[in-house]
């Protein structure tokens, strides 16, 4: 017979592994700061096509002088419209540049980089308030996203405490988000519409493994009713459950690495700071939905069961 890995027995070390984790994220937070997208900060934000090669530090480095000093921030990447290399300049400023100023430093930089054949591809100012609408709703939708699953878990899986399995199931997925709002932190990525795209597609990706285990635990519960403890029932799911979590963690982490390399290759920055916080976040998800959510679960469990025999002593 096949010998089962106890989960629950060590859920006090997958309990303080996680909670190692977020006070690094923490830590991170407090040290290095959150770079904000320039739609979050408001600003104004130039796109050229060039030719050859380009120094991005360099680039906007010169753009800064031109500028009088703005902090200028320059993203290579790929133009797809007109098959060339594109650099995108992004400037944190409360008003945006003015005609004259964008005027000035499209004209200079063209004589400067002539032999890059440097073009004006689009000039626009964003408005912060714009940004943190959009936040806004977003967390708008993870709320709600979160409040439905709750229920759904809640009334699928009534026979094994279905609230409590429910709520801890967006434990496990709030766990997966700070990990990913970490990597933005840790890696210096500005956190922008991306981060709330990878946030909404854990939220859908991470929930499955843990109701494949759920629905698991439920099933082997009919089975073998009172002949296994709680904790043997969910130990025995999740061992069951563990081929088909693996299987499906890594080929959707195969094809996320391979957009990853194929957008490192052609630097296209604006794929790479979805692809590689999504490849952290399928491996937190997968982390959380096999190490945290079962055990955890079956800690609440032992708590409400602990109060409702203390009152009925009482």
């Amino acid at each position: 017979m096949k010998k089962e890995f106890d989960f629950v027995g060590k859920r006090k070390v997958f309990f303080i592994i996680s909670a190692c984790l977020m006070g690094v994220i923490l830590l991170a937070t407090v040290i290095f700061g959150v770079k904000l997208d320039i739609q979050f900060k408001g600003g104004t934000i130039i796109n050229y096509a060039y030719d050859g090669e380009l120094d991005a530090a360099a680039f906007s480095a010169r753009a800064s002088e031109i500028l009088e000093g703005i902090p200028v921030n320059a993203a290579v990447g790929t133009d797809f419209t007109t098959n060339r290399n594109s650099v995108t300049l992004s400037l944190t400023t409360k008003s945006g540049l003015t005609s004259d100023k964008q005027f000035e430093l499209t004209n200079t930089l063209t004589e400067e980089y002539a032999d890059n054949n440097l073009d004006l591809i689009s000039s626009s100012d964003v408005s912060p308030s714009a940004g943190s609408e959009f936040f806004k709703k977003c967390l708008v939708a993870v709320a709600f996203a979160s409040i439905i699953l709750i229920i759904y878990i809640a009334l699928r899986f009534k026979k094994i405490s279905g609230w409590s399995a429910g709520v801890v199931a967006i434990i496990a997925l709030f766990h997966d988000i700070i990990v990913t709002y970490g990597t933005f932190v840790i890696c210096r990525m500005e956190v922008d519409a991306n981060f709330m795209a990878v946030v909404l597609t854990i939220l859908g990706y991470s929930i499955n493994n843990t109701i494949v285990i759920y629905d698991r635990i439920r099933e082997n519960e009919l089975l073998y009713g009172k002949k296994k403890t709680r904790n043997e029932l969910v130990n025995m799911s999740i061992n069951q459950s563990m081929t088909r979590s693996v299987h499906t963690t890594v080929s959707t982490l195969i094809a996320m690495v391979t957009i990853t390399v194929v957008a490192l290759v052609y630097r296209v920055d604006s794929i790479i700071s979805f692809s590689f916080p999504l490849i952290i976040g399928i491996l937190s998800g997968f982390y959380s939905s096999v190490c945290l959510a079962g055990p955890l679960w079956t800690f609440v469990d032992d708590k409400v069961s602990a109060r409702k025999a203390a009152k009925k002593t009482a």
